[in-house]
C-alpha cells in the first residue's frame, strides 16, 4: 500500500477542519480554548483563525470566555446564513426543529399527525410544513434536512423503502422538494439522524460509537473514526434484520426470523392482534401502558426482546469491537431491568476487558439527548457536506 505524507497546505486544511468542527460542537470558543481543544500552539491558533475569518468561516464574538491574562475575546460561527428546517418523517407523523444559521434550536420541537396514503401526499404534508415555518419567519432562508425511515440513498436523496408506507415504490424526496420548493433539500435514514446528534451534540461520545433505535422497527448507524459509515450501497445498520431465528416468521424482507420479528413494537402489536383478533388493536403507546400495568405476557415478551437484542449486540460487536452504544426508541420506557438484560448478554463477550480501564470496557446506555436535539441532528448534514465548515 503506497503512503505519502502530509504537506504544509494538507496540515493546514486539517487543523482548519478541526477548529471548525470544535466551533460547531461548542459554538462559541476563545483562542486559548481551541488552543487547549486542539493540542496547537497559541501562535499556531491565532494563524488558523486569521485564515477562517479571512474566508468567513468564523466571526469575532464580543463574549469573553477568558478570565485570564490578556483575552482578544471569542470567536462564534456566522450568525448569518441560511436557516434549517430539520424533520423526521414517517407516514404517520413529522416531526419538527427550525434551527438557525450556527444550528442552534429556534421555537419549540413539534410533532403533527398526518396520514399519508401515498407518495403525494406525503410531498404535500411536507410542504405544508415547509411553507408554515417560512410564513413564520419570512426574512430567512429555510433549507430542509429531511429524515425517513428505511434504506436512503443520501446522496441522490431518494427513499429506497419506507416499511411504514403504503407504497413501495422508491420516492425521489431530494428532487422532487428541491423542484417545488427551490431550496436545498438534504435526506439521510433517522437513525443518521441519532448518530449525527450524538457525534455532534454529545460531547462524550467517543470516536467509535453505535446508536440503535428499537421502536416500530429496530436500526441503528454506526460511526467509525468520526465518520458515519454507510457502506457503499447505504446498507449500513440494517441489524433489526440479522437473523436470529432461522425457523422464525417471515419479516416484511422476505426472510425468516429476522431481529425485528422477535424484537420490535411492530411485532408486539401483531402478538397483540393475534391474542385477540376481534378486538381493536391497540397502538404502541397502549401496550407500553400494560407493560407499565404489569401485563404478564407483555412483561414476558419484553424479556425475551431484550434478550435477542442483546444476542444480536453481542455478535455484532465481536465484529466491529465498538464499546459506546447508545439505545433510542419507544422500546426505551421497558427501563432499566430491560437494559440490563440487554447488558447481560453482552457480558458474555471474551474480547471485552472487563478487569481493564472502564472506559476501554463496552457502555451500553439510554441516549440522553432529549427529541428536539435528536431531530436537530439530522440538519449536522449540511456541516457535514460542506469541506470548508466540517
Amino acid at each position: 500500500m503506497k503512503t505519502v505524507g502530509l504537506n504544509n497546505f494538507q496540515v493546514r486544511k486539517h487543523n482548519k477542519a478541526l477548529f471548525m468542527q470544535l466551533m460547531w460542537r461548542h459554538k462559541r470558543l476563545s483562542k486559548s480554548q481551541l488552543a487547549q481543544l486542539s493540542g496547537l500552539t497559541i501562535p499556531a491558533a491565532s494563524k488558523i483563525l486569521q485564515e477562517l475569518l479571512e474566508q468567513g468561516h468564523v466571526q469575532h464574538s464580543s463574549a469573553t470566555l477568558s478570565t485570564r491574562g490578556n483575552s482578544n475575546g471569542s470567536f462564534q460561527l456566522p450568525a448569518q446564513g441560511a436557516w434549517t428546517l430539520c424533520l423526521c418523517v414517517k407516514p404517520t407523523s413529522i416531526e419538527l426543529q427550525l434551527a438557525d444559521a450556527q444550528l442552534v434550536a429556534q421555537g419549540d420541537y413539534q410533532q403533527i399527525s398526518i396520514n399519508a396514503q401515498t407518495p403525494e401526499q406525503l410531498l404535500a404534508e411536507i410542504e405544508t410544513v415547509w411553507r408554515a415555518t417560512c410564513k413564520r419567519w419570512p426574512k430567512r432562508q429555510i433549507n430542509l434536512a429531511l429524515a425517513v425511515h428505511g434504506q436512503v440513498d443520501p446522496v441522490t436523496g431518494v427513499s429506497q423503502h419506507m416499511p411504514q408506507a403504503a407504497w413501495r415504490s422508491p420516492l425521489q424526496l431530494k428532487f422532487l422538494l428541491e423542484e417545488k420548493l427551490a431550496v436545498d433539500v438534504r435526506v439521510d435514514n433517522d437513525c443518521v439522524m441519532l448518530a449525527l446528534a450524538e457525534k455532534w451534540l454529545n460531547r462524550n461520545a467517543l470516536a467509535e460509537f453505535c446508536v440503535i433505535n428499537v421502536d416500530y422497527g429496530i436500526g441503528s448507524s454506526f460511526v467509525i473514526n468520526g465518520e458515519i459509515f454507510r457502506g457503499n450501497l447505504y446498507g449500513s445498520g440494517q441489524i433489526g434484520h440479522t437473523i436470529v431465528d432461522p425457523h422464525g416468521e417471515r419479516c416484511n424482507c422476505g426472510r425468516q426470523g429476522c431481529l425485528e420479528t422477535v424484537a420490535s413494537l411492530s411485532t408486539l402489536k401483531r402478538l397483540a392482534h393475534q391474542r385477540a383478533p376481534q378486538a381493536v388493536q391497540p397502538t404502541s403507546r397502549q401496550l407500553l401502558a400494560a407493560w407499565q400495568a404489569g401485563e404478564p405476557w407483555i412483561v414476558e415478551w419484553a424479556q425475551r426482546s431484550a434478550e435477542a437484542i442483546g444476542m444480536s449486540l453481542y455478535n455484532f460487536l465481536n465484529t466491529l469491537n465498538i464499546n459506546q452504544i447508545w439505545l433510542y426508541g419507544r422500546s426505551c420506557t421497558f427501563g432499566e431491568s430491560w437494559l440490563q438484560t440487554i447488558v447481560h448478554q453482552i457480558d458474555f463477550n471474551p474480547f471485552d476487558p472487563r478487569d481493564a480501564l472502564k472506559s476501554k470496557a463496552t457502555n451500553v446506555h439510554f441516549g440522553q439527548l432529549d427529541r428536539a436535539r435528536q431531530v436537530l441532528g439530522i440538519g449536522y448534514l449540511y456541516v457535514e457536506a460542506d469541506p470548508g465548515t466540517a
